[in-house]
């Protein structure tokens, strides 16, 4: 299976970087994973509706760039799906029995993704109603796409 998280903005934060080179490292066992960083579009604090709605179209186009037709996307946004881990590992384990072999999560800009990456998008995934820096969002992720597939293998993991 290959595993790509594609994401706005470039990761600054070496802690974070670390993180998530340590779960890159750990997935080589399960799958081909992959990071794939999008420009984020330069915006002034004070946007008009209509502003954001074009900034989210070009960081949406960037990140459309870089999906395939047959990739299985996930989304994440507030008012997608909520998995327990255990309801993401039958996820990803389903998905593969189906006989697709590359899933995409996709990590949108500050102000969220463009209705077009929303409706290209297979599922839309949360991770609860709290509010993340998207930075630290995409370690969180790679550590559940992890935890999926050592529970998927039945492997133990700590809790």
């Amino acid at each position: 299976m290959n595993i790509t998280i594609i994401s706005v903005g470039k990761l600054k934060e070496k802690y974070l970087k670390q993180g998530i080179e340590e779960y890159a490292k750990r997935l080589t066992k399960y799958c081909k994973f992959n990071v794939v960083e999008v420009p984020d579009e330069k915006a002034p604090e004070n946007l008009s509706a209509a502003e954001m709605i074009q900034v989210k179209e070009k960081e949406g186009e960037r990140i459309l760039a870089k999906v395939k037709d047959q990739d299985y996307i996930f989304a994440l946004a507030i008012n997608g799906t909520q998995y327990s881990s255990e309801g993401m590992a039958q996820q990803i384990d389903k998905i593969g029995i189906s006989g697709k072999s590359s899933i995409v999560f996709i990590i949108g800009g500050s102000l969220g993704l463009s209705d077009e990456v929303l409706h290209k998008s297979n599922q839309l995934i949360s991770f609860g109603k709290l509010t993340y820096p998207h930075q630290l969002m995409k370690l969180v992720l790679v550590e559940q796409i992890y935890r999926s597939y050592r529970i998927i293998h039945g492997h133990a993991y700590h809790k």
